[in-house]
């Protein structure tokens, strides 16, 4: 047992405690939160800092993770699928290793569970000995109508891999998914456990396809040898032509969202869709270098989470960077509201809010201590160490 005091603890689901104590056992289980420790004569290690639950990782893709600082920055999303296919396939055993570093990197930085993108088995026995909880999201995609039953049936064969370890299947993103394979995954969420995910308007060229069958991605399906002559515009924008596609009856992470309007925010309430969204600034950043507008998502109603996305497309893996990135954008964003949508939204949407994202007495939550804030507000002096 041990017990700590910060100037001030978080518990996200409460207003913050100044001189606040937390005690946890030898597993990380909180015993007392609240101004005075579990027992009168235990010890209190003074911190200086506040105090606060572990981070939810709801986007990253581990088994990219060997391909660090080998795709440049800036490029569009276009160049860097294009940049990915080329140096994705290496030797396993290299891959394995990145991605076991990139698992450790993130215990270190206080992240305790993570929603992770998968298009191969490589990470399964990595997920099953790590520290951190893993929902892993076996991702189809193809945009050919004829392939969606074969690509629908491989993904079920991937998804028996990982079982017993918690997974899903999902669809990539609106440009490599046809409507026959949204078809499929929704038959399929329609009567199963299958908590979605889906990468969301990561940039114009996507919403562009969609209205006017224009931009990059016609450049891509070529360049691939993929004929897409049988796809009509939409007339509308990529999110506001899959949400009905998507299933009712689960939740949906939609990601990214770079270039979503308030139209298409408009639009989806009008469906019973069970809308999460999770933002990634640093590969927005990287890729596309420019953020979502933050802004207009924060009055919606909707539960919002963070994600760190890959090492392909970030220079780490580390959701109190991502929390400064949304700060600098937007100033008004309180401490507070960072906090909750990286611990307990996290939480919520990976349906393991009895367990993680928040400091309460039973939970096993992970604790973190933050330094070298002002006021409350994040700064390039902060930092971050795990403590239990």
């Amino acid at each position: 047992m041990k017990s700590y005091r910060a100037d001030y603890v978080f518990s996200i689901n409460a207003d913050p405690i100044k001189n606040g104590i937390v005690t946890v056992d030898e597993f990380g289980k909180i015993l007392s939160i609240g101004n005075q420790p579990a027992h009168s004569d235990a010890p209190i290690e003074q911190l200086s800092g506040i105090l606060c639950p572990g981070f939810i990782n709801t986007h990253c893709h581990l088994e990219l993770s060997h391909l660090k600082n080998k795709i440049a920055k800036g490029g569009g999303l276009v160049e860097f699928i294009k940049q990915v296919q080329q140096h994705r396939n290496v030797d396993p055993a290299e891959a394995a290793e990145a991605a076991l570093k990139a698992d450790a990197e993130m215990y270190e930085n206080g992240i305790v569970a993570v929603g992770d993108i998968s298009n191969s088995s490589l990470t399964i026995e990595i997920k099953a000995n790590s520290k951190l909880h893993y929902h892993t999201f076996v991702e189809l995609f193809t945009f050919l109508p004829q392939n969606a039953k074969s690509a629908f049936d491989n993904g079920l064969e991937l998804l028996k891999q990982f079982k017993p370890q918690s997974v899903s299947i999902v669809p990539h993103a609106p440009y490599s998914v046809s409507k026959e394979l949204f078809k499929l995954i929704r038959e399929y969420s329609d009567t199963h456990a299958n908590l979605l995910s889906i990468h969301n308007q990561e940039c114009e060229d996507e919403n562009k396809l969609y209205r006017y069958k224009t931009g990059k991605f016609l450049d891509l399906y070529d360049g691939f040898g993929i004929d897409i002559s049988y796809f009509k515009p939409q007339a509308r924008n990529s999110l506001q032509t899959i949400i009905p596609l998507l299933s009712n009856k689960q939740k949906i992470l939609l990601v990214h969202n770079t270039c979503t309007n308030l139209k298409d925010i408009y639009f989806i309430k009008r469906f019973d869709r069970i809308i999460n969204w999770c933002f990634c600034p640093g590969a927005n950043i990287y890729i596309e270098g420019h953020l979502p507008k933050t802004e207009l998502f924060i009055e919606q109603g909707f539960n919002i989470t963070l994600g760190t996305d890959s090492l392909a497309s970030n220079t780490g893996l580390d959701l109190l960077a991502e929390m400064k990135l949304l700060q600098d954008q937007v100033p008004s964003l309180t401490l507070n509201k960072l906090l909750q949508w990286g611990t307990i939204n996290g939480a919520e949407y990976l349906g393991i809010d009895d367990e993680k994202g928040t400091l309460e007495v039973g939970k096993t939550p992970g604790l973190n201590l933050i330094t070298g804030l002002d006021g409350f507000k994040i700064t390039a002096d902060t930092k971050l160490k795990r403590i239990a």
